[in-house]
């Protein structure tokens, strides 16, 4: 069976830096989920980060909290640990949240704190695409079927 790795708020942990959950509720994530199909990590927190923890965002090449304290080291360490996770469990593909400065996939915050979205990667996405994984966001959860139904045949 063919795993996907996904963003540990999204398969329901507690990890987002304000503690909430979002968790996909689409059935098939659900499915995929009572299947073991899905490998799931919070990036920022296996990066040794806490929960709750100050927002965070990209600026640059480098990730800073809203306090200013330069987190970039923690979002390495997470992002190399989604990418070796990825790695030694041969996922298909990932469903990573979208917008953040970890996980985002095609937006994340401009790095003002003003809540204003640009085009861009979360840095475990840029390592995980950079190794050629697909990485899809949470409202992709077609374009993850159709990869798995192509693959699995």
């Amino acid at each position: 069976m063919k795993k996907i790795l996904v963003s540990g708020c999204l398969y329901g942990w507690h990890c987002r830096y304000d503690a909430v959950d979002c968790p996909c509720l689409d059935e098939r994530f659900i499915m995929w989920k009572n299947e073991d199909r899905l490998i799931s990590i919070c990036p920022e927190v296996f990066g040794g980060l806490p929960t709750p923890r100050p927002d965070s965002q990209r600026v640059k090449d480098k990730v800073i909290s809203c306090t200013s304290l330069d987190v970039t080291k923690e979002y390495e360490i997470g992002a190399k640990e989604a990418l070796r996770l990825a790695k030694e469990n041969n996922v298909i593909c990932c469903i990573m949240k979208q917008d953040s400065p970890s996980c985002g996939s095609k937006y994340i915050y401009d790095g003002k704190f003003t809540d204003t979205k640009i085009e861009g990667n979360g840095r475990a996405t840029e390592l995980l695409k950079e190794a050629g994984f697909k990485v899809f966001d949470e409202n992709q959860i077609d374009e993850v079927e159709k990869l798995l139904l192509e693959k699995e045949i």
